[in-house]
Parts: structure tokens; C-alpha cells; sequence
């Protein structure tokens, strides 16, 4: 009889502690996804010895995706996940104006931030992520060799500072937000040598390490979240400024485009709970 007795309060102590297990998780902050989109036009200025010595300027657009998501780390207020995706198209003319190169490139991003409050209003991050980078140069006018791709793979330092005010009634947050590449590698063929001798096997010597001494790259957003009710307008500045050097080659690309943007913030369906409380991962 004590047998019995002893093992039901073994499998008492578990079934309890496997409920308290449940409960503390129950009782975890929930983490709100906050997703942004975003339009942006502006200009290009475009320089690439593959194809022309001439430098080339114009008009740029491009569409994004931003995801923020607090991490579910033992510090969950102090980690921030960041994804990014964006797709660019660029039209430039060369400076007499009769010849046109098209550019498109993707950008893909996902990164984490160790996150600080500095005051009440004022927050700042900065940690690691890791880019992809995909795209291609068309200039229309050589026959010979037309294109020239763009490729590169790089762990980049992305940080941002925020402050958060409000004027009247109307609500804002106005942050800076910039995205530098470290290290990594990327594409690049041999001066002169053609993408067709690539197909045919001349593989040496098109990877090459991504350093700020071969490819530089600084990204700037510079963003005004105006919050209404359960979104942010945002309206914004977006300046892009890419080096790279290598092969005798020369590439430099530069953009400056205005931004405008809708920021929303959901939860999975059912996990809405008045014995939770709510980790933000906005700034």
C-alpha cells in the first residue's frame, strides 16, 4: 500500500510541475511582429569601368519589407530580430544623353540587435546580420558584352537610434538607421574578360573578399513614424553609397530617394490574453 501511495505522489509532483511549466510559459511576455512597407524614388548615380568609363545618372525606385520582432531570448527586451527585403530598379543616361543603362538589384537581410533604453523617449541598438545581394547593370549600348552582374554575400554591422515625442495630439518617432558591411565576398570578373570565356569554364579568379579595401557600402535610413491609431505613417530619406575595387575594375553607385511608408503591428490569432504582458519591439 505505501508503494501505491508513494508512487502517486511521485506522479503527483510531476503532473505539478509539469502544469507550473505551462503556466510560467503562459505567463511569457508576448512578442508583437511589426512589418513595415515602404515605396521610394529618387536618384541614381552610376559608374562602372566593365562597361563604360562614363558616369551615368538618373532615376531610381524601389519597393521594401521590414519585419521587427523581439527575440525570445532570457533577455527578451534587450534583443530585436530585423529582416529586410528590397527590390531596386534604376534607369541612368551618360552625360550627353544618348545612351541609357538599366540597373535591378535584390536585397535580402536578417539580422539581430542588442537593444538599449537610454531614457524614457530615447532608444539605441547595434548588432550583426548577414546580407545577400543580387542584381545586373544593362547598358544598352555595348553589343559586345552589355551586362555586368552584381553579386555579393556579406555580415554587415546595423544598428539604429530613436526618439519618441509628441506634439499635441499627434504622436512621432524620428530614428536613423544605418547598415554597414564588414566582411563577406562578392563578384567580380577580370578586366576585359568577357562573360561568355566565364561560361566556357574561366572560373579563376571571380570570387573576392568584401573588405572596406575593395567594397565599401554604407546604407542610410533616416525615418519619421507618425503614429496613427493602430499604424505609423512613415516619410523618410534613404541614401545608399557602394565602392568597389578590384581587377582594375571601378564600380561606384550612389542613390538618394525619398520614402513613404504604412507600419502595422499583429499577434497570432488567440494569443491575446489579459495575464500577458506585451514586448514591443518598436523603438
Amino acid at each position: 500500500m505505501k508503494s501505491y501511495r508513494s508512487a502517486f505522489r511521485g506522479l503527483a509532483a510531476i503532473f505539478l510541475s509539469v502544469c507550473s511549466c505551462f503556466a510560467s510559459r503562459a505567463e511569457d511576455p508576448l512578442r508583437p511582429v511589426s512589418t513595415t512597407w515602404s515605396v521610394s524614388a529618387g536618384s541614381s548615380h552610376i559608374a562602372d569601368t566593365y562597361l563604360t568609363p562614363l558616369k551615368y545618372s538618373g532615376w531610381s525606385a524601389s519597393i521594401g519589407y521590414n519585419r521587427l520582432q523581439v527575440l525570445p531570448w532570457q533577455n527578451a527586451d534587450s534583443w530585436v530580430s530585423r529582416l529586410g527585403i528590397s527590390g531596386d530598379i534604376d534607369r541612368a543616361l551618360n552625360p550627353a544623353g544618348n545612351a541609357t543603362m538599366w540597373g535591378a538589384e535584390f536585397h535580402a537581410s536578417w539580422g539581430a540587435m542588442r537593444r538599449w533604453k537610454i531614457t524614457d523617449k530615447i532608444f539605441a541598438g547595434v548588432g550583426p546580420a548577414l546580407r545577400i545581394e543580387a542584381g545586373c547593370l544593362y547598358n544598352q549600348r555595348n553589343s559586345n558584352n552589355p551586362a555586368s552582374a552584381k553579386c555579393a554575400a556579406t555580415i554587415d554591422a546595423i544598428g539604429f537610434i530613436s526618439w519618441s515625442h509628441s506634439i499635441g495630439k499627434c504622436a512621432f518617432t524620428l530614428s536613423y538607421q544605418p547598415s554597414l558591411p564588414v566582411i563577406g565576398a562578392f563578384f567580380s570578373p577580370r578586366y576585359d574578360e568577357l562573360y561568355y570565356e566565364i561560361y566556357l569554364g574561366n572560373h579563376g579568379g571571380l570570387a573576392h573578399c568584401a573588405w572596406w579595401g575593395s567594397r565599401f557600402k554604407l546604407d542610410n535610413l533616416i525615418a519619421l513614424d507618425i503614429h496613427l491609431g493602430k499604424g505609423s505613417l512613415r516619410l523618410g530619406y534613404d541614401g545608399s553609397v557602394m565602392t568597389s575595387r578590384v581587377n582594375n575594375l571601378t564600380t561606384r553607385m550612389i542613390f538618394h530617394r525619398a520614402v513613404i511608408g504604412y507600419t502595422t503591428s499583429w499577434l497570432s490569432a488567440g494569443a491575446v490574453s489579459s495575464n500577458h504582458a506585451i514586448n514591443s519591439s518598436l523603438y
